[in-house]
């Protein structure tokens, strides 16, 4: 059994990241299609403030879903920060959907030095809606709120540059 579960480990691993340049008529990939509307939720930020994802309609948003127990979503972490930093005045919104809210997330934040948007997924519904089959996984929403793009490994900052910039 154990050797059946790192099969299909190893093979995710090496297969999703190959399989990120997915256009809407061919997406077979797990989760929202490509071409569809990201369907909205309202969760609490870090603060205990509401955050809706249709409080940005009109800007460009990365939706990722992260935990802090994930080392690749640790590494893609520090990628989107400079991300956030450099594009954070040009209508591009990181919206980071934290799935594991039992844990220590504000610590975990404040430690990497986090200062885009970051909600907690408390009982795992928006986790649900969006298909999340692993973390991370990102998802790419125009500024009507359609889903452009979405891609399951950690994310190198010269890919999420490449992604937003495709989404014209």
């Amino acid at each position: 059994m154990l050797k059946r579960i790192m099969i299909i480990f190893l093979f995710l691993v090496v297969t999703l990241p190959l399989s990120y340049n997915v256009h809407a008529e061919e997406d077979r990939l797990p989760g929202l299609k490509i071409g569809t509307e990201a369907p909205d939720f309202t969760l609490k930020d870090l603060s205990g403030q509401s955050i809706s994802l249709s409080d940005y309609r009109g800007r460009k948003v990365i939706l990722n879903f992260w935990a802090t127990w994930c080392p690749p979503c640790k590494v893609e972490m520090k990628d989107f920060q400079t991300f956030h930093l450099q594009k954070k005045d040009q209508d591009i919104v990181i919206l980071a959907v934290n799935i594991d809210p039992k844990s220590n997330v504000k610590g975990y934040i404040e430690n990497m030095g986090i200062t885009f948007q970051v909600v907690l997924d408390e009982g795992d519904e928006v986790n649900e809606q969006y298909e999340v089959f692993a973390v991370p996984t990102t998802y790419f929403i125009n500024e009507n709120g359609i889903i452009k793009d979405k891609y399951f490994s950690s994310m190198p900052l010269a890919l999420l540059y490449e992604k937003i910039n495709s989404m014209k």
